[in-house]
C-alpha cells in the first residue's frame, strides 16, 4: 500500500545536457539585417549537429528555446562529450567561413557558448540547470573568453560547468581537446551577486595558456598573469629566449595560435 506521504516528496528530474548560445552585438546590427544574420546562424547549426550525428533539438517540443540573439538547446546527457568535443571546433570553423565568404553587407556572426548538464524539466525548463546555464554565458569569463578569441582569430569563446569539465575533458572523453587547452576560472554576473561558480573557458585554437592573460576571475590559486613587461623590441630568438612573430593582419587560422606556446597580443593598432 503507498505511503500517504509520498505525495510531499519531489523527484529528480531526468539530467539534460544545455547549449546556450550568444549571439554579440546582435542588438547594434541594423534592424534589416537581424533576421538574415538569425537565419545565417541557424544554417551553421543545422550543419555542424548534422555533421556531429547530433538529433537538432529544433525538431522537437520542449528542447530548444529561441532567445532572439541566441538559443538554448537541450539534448540528452549522453551526447555531452560529443557538444565539447569535436562540435565547439567544428562551429568555430563553421563561423570562420561565414566570415570569409559573407557579403559585405551581411553581419559578421561571434558566439559565447555555454555547455552545462543537470537535471531539467521538460518542456516548462524549470530547473537550476538552465538557470546556471544562462548565467555562465552571461559572466564576465565568457566575454573575456570571445575577446581572446576575437584577437586570434576565432570567432567563438566557451564557458564549460565543472561539472561538463570533469564528465568530459578530465574524464578522458574529448579525444581531440585536453586539459590544455582549458582555463579553469571563476563565473561571475554583474547583476547577480550570489551566482559565482568555477568553469572552464575554451577558444578553440588557443592554448589555455593563451587565453590566461585576458581573463580576470581566476582561482585564487591561479592569479592573473603578470602583463606589466614593456614587449621586447630586439630579437629574442638570437637573445636566447623564444622567437618573436609579428602579424600586419588579423590572423584567421586559430591553429597557428594553439600552437604557438607564448603568445604575447598586441591589441594597439598601429
Amino acid at each position: 500500500m503507498a505511503s500517504s506521504t509520498s505525495s510531499n516528496y519531489f523527484e529528480v528530474p531526468p539530467e539534460r545536457a544545455l547549449l546556450v548560445i550568444d549571439m554579440k552585438g546582435y542588438s547594434r546590427i541594423p534592424e534589416a539585417k537581424m533576421t538574415p544574420a538569425r537565419s545565417d546562424l541557424d544554417d551553421i547549426l543545422t550543419t555542424v549537429l548534422a555533421h556531429n550525428a547530433l538529433e537538432d533539438p529544433r525538431q522537437h517540443d520542449g528542447t530548444f528555446k529561441d532567445t532572439g540573439d541566441g538559443a538554448i538547446l537541450v539534448f540528452p546527457a549522453r551526447v555531452l562529450p560529443r557538444l565539447v568535443d569535436p562540435l565547439l571546433s567544428q562551429l568555430n570553423g563553421a563561423l570562420i567561413r561565414h566570415e570569409r565568404v559573407r557579403p559585405a553587407s551581411a553581419a559578421t556572426i561571434r558566439l559565447r557558448a555555454s555547455l552545462h548538464v543537470g537535471p531539467l524539466s521538460l518542456p516548462d525548463h524549470r530547473g537550476d540547470a538552465i538557470n546556471d546555464a544562462c548565467r555562465l554565458i552571461g559572466s564576465q569569463a565568457a566575454r573575456q573568453a570571445l575577446s581572446a578569441a576575437a584577437d586570434s582569430g576565432a570567432f567563438l569563446g566557451t564557458v564549460l560547468s565543472e561539472t561538463t569539465y570533469r564528465r568530459t575533458v578530465r574524464a578522458g572523453r574529448t579525444p581531440h581537446v585536453g586539459q590544455s587547452h582549458f582555463l579553469e576560472a571563476v563565473a561571475r554576473v554583474s547583476d547577480k551577486p550570489d551566482f559565482e561558480e568555477p568553469c572552464w573557458l575554451h577558444v578553440p585554437g588557443l592554448s589555455a595558456q593563451a587565453l590566461r592573460p585576458y581573463i580576470d576571475d581566476l582561482p585564487a590559486s591561479h592569479p592573473p598573469a603578470d602583463n606589466s613587461e614593456a614587449p621586447s623590441t630586439g630579437n629574442a630568438a638570437s637573445a636566447g629566449g623564444s622567437p618573436s612573430f609579428q602579424f600586419h593582419a588579423p590572423l584567421y587560422d586559430p591553429t597557428v595560435a594553439g600552437t604557438i606556446e607564448n603568445l604575447r597580443i598586441d591589441r594597439r593598432r598601429r
